[in-house]
């Protein structure tokens, strides 16, 4: 029996027909690349993403086609990923901590047609564009003078000229909600990146249930400042469900130090924000050394690598912020899983709840997870069992972009990520099967002696890494950055970790750095540091 109802397709153009629509009046601030802020309204914002959608088509450019942007979190990339997507053609958001042989490749890889980017970054694509045959030209994010008279890329126009004489209505054509809206690169320690191809359903459905209340638990109430690029992974899905839910969206630019951060949060009441460790970790700094408080920001998404407890601690005790520490990946649309459990009011709780929020928490609806042990069975949730992570769900990945061969087995794609789940379905990483550290026969998780190290008062940043060693096949080695006129040696690390992990598991030697490698994705980049110390216990 078919139903009775409606059968309308899931667009990523019904977000922002909603915002236009619904609640056109609800703020969009956005800081710009060149400096200085501009502030609009969704209803504004509509009528320029409908100018671009018909400049768009006015170029020739039809569905199924590639345009890529290389930009920060701004209000004219805002734009691009509705006014691209909306009209059937392909948002393809490149990084830009990427190389300039992997940029290229991806522009190659993809076949980009035109590129919208940010001043930012003109110098390194007049470096490669004579190498990006498909590029039939290139879109500055910003006014005709700041436009260079020289330029060796093909018809450079700046994007207010390129929508100016456009229309701002459109009429938004009904796709198939499975043609793709948008195109992600994940980089891998090995070969070129891979292109995640998200469809208009995927998408939707993703920021829908990332909007719930026991995920993001988005609402008109909010002003949302995603820190989290829009060029990685949607940005979280942010800039979809600030459309549908009517929040106010704060769009940071290019500045993310912990002072650009504050001030932002603060001038705008931000009530919930987004991103990797690293950077609640220079906001805390700022913070700690110039005694600021943030009484409006209520909670953070944590993610792209394991949040320290210390960073999750100093959040809800100094600050009384919800961190919300969760797990995704490019493959999997991002979120997969998130901890948003409240702290209790019982103070005596305390340490067993920093001990559960260290776990990623449960899936969301849309996903399923499990831990699998070599041979592919299930493992139990019982908190100890360990084994790779596997997913599966309306917005993982099945294929890579460009090639043939699924990358699921039986429906479950394989992360690479180590995991137990406990009784209560929470999700713990304990590290990447790449980084795991195998010493005299036993597994030791280079995730847990991090968590750990950051909790010494002295350790700003830990990484721990596995190195060759002639007796045990491998050792870990912490390295660490330390705060400020602060330092620490390996005898007082010895002693820091004893009683709180297994003798054996252990770092014998620290070694102190003024900064740890940060890759593309704004995680430590352990393959630089295993390359510099492989011969460190030789």
């Amino acid at each position: 029996m078919i139903s009775s109802m409606q059968n309308l397709p899931l667009l990523t153009s019904a977000f922002i027909r909603h915002a236009n629509r619904w609640h056109p009046e609800v703020e969009i601030v956005s800081q710009n690349t060149e400096g200085g802020q501009f502030r609009y309204t969704y209803g504004r914002a509509y009528q320029r993403i409908c100018k671009l959608a018909n400049a768009l088509l006015g170029l020739g450019i039809q569905s199924g086609d590639r345009i890529a942007t290389l930009a920060w979190n701004n209000h004219r990339h805002f734009e691009a990923y509705y006014g691209i997507s909306g009209i059937g053609a392909v948002t393809h958001t490149i990084n830009p901590r990427y190389t300039p042989e992997q940029i290229t490749y991806i522009i190659n890889h993809a076949q980009d047609e035109y590129v919208l980017l940010d001043s930012t970054f003109l110098p390194l694509l007049e470096r490669v564009a004579d190498k990006c045959p498909s590029v039939k030209g290139y879109i500055l994010l910003a006014n005709r003078d700041q436009v260079p008279a020289v330029s060796n890329l093909t018809n450079l126009v700046s994007y207010e000229d390129f929508i100016s004489d456009a229309c701002d209505e459109f009429s938004w054509p009904d796709l198939d909600e499975n043609i793709t809206a948008s195109l992600c690169y994940t980089s891998g320690t090995t070969g070129n990146p891979k292109g995640v191809a998200y469809s208009h359903r995927s998408t939707a459905l993703h920021a829908l249930c990332a909007s719930l209340p026991d995920c993001l638990g988005l609402s008109k109430q909010d002003s949302v400042l995603p820190i989290v690029p829009l060029f990685h992974i949607n940005a979280w899905e942010l800039p979809y469900c600030c459309a549908m839910t009517g929040a106010k969206l704060v769009l940071p630019g290019p500045n993310l130090d912990g002072q650009s951060l504050y001030q932002l949060l603060s001038d705008e009441q931000v009530t919930l924000s987004a991103g990797v460790p690293t950077l609640w970790l220079g906001l805390l700094n700022y913070m700690n050394e110039h005694n600021l408080d943030l009484p409006k920001l209520e909670r953070v998404g944590v993610g792209g690598s394991a949040c320290p407890t210390d960073t999750i601690k100093q959040l809800h005790e100094k600050y009384s912020i919800r961190a919300m520490h969760g797990w995704g990946m490019t493959e999997t649309s991002s979120v997969v899983t998130l901890n948003t459990d409240y702290a209790p009011a019982d103070d005596d709780l305390l340490d067993e709840y920093y001990a559960a929020k260290a776990k990623v928490g449960t899936p969301i609806w849309g996903s399923d997870i499990k831990i699998v042990d070599e041979s592919g069975a299930e493992l139990p949730r019982d908190g100890k069992a360990s084994g790779e992570l596997m997913v599966k769900g309306h917005w993982v990945v099945n294929q890579y972009y460009g090639q043939d061969k699924p990358c699921t087995d039986d429906g479950w794609f394989a992360t690479g990520d180590v995991a137990t789940i406990d009784s209560q379905g929470r999700m713990q990483l304990t590290d990447r099967l790449k980084d795991i550290i195998k010493s005299g026969g036993e597994w030791i998780s280079s995730v847990e002696l991090e968590d750990i190290a950051t909790s010494h008062p002295d350790v700003a940043q830990a990484a721990v890494i596995g190195v060759p060693h002639p007796k045990w096949d491998e050792r870990p080695l912490l390295v660490v950055t330390c705060k400020d006129n602060v330092s620490v040696d390996s005898p007082s690390m010895q002693d820091f970790f004893t009683g709180k992990i297994a003798k054996w598991a252990i770092p014998e030697a620290t070694v102190v750095v003024d900064q740890l490698p940060i890759g593309a994705t704004g995680k430590i980049h352990k393959l630089t540091l295993r390359e510099e110390y492989k011969n460190f216990y030789s």
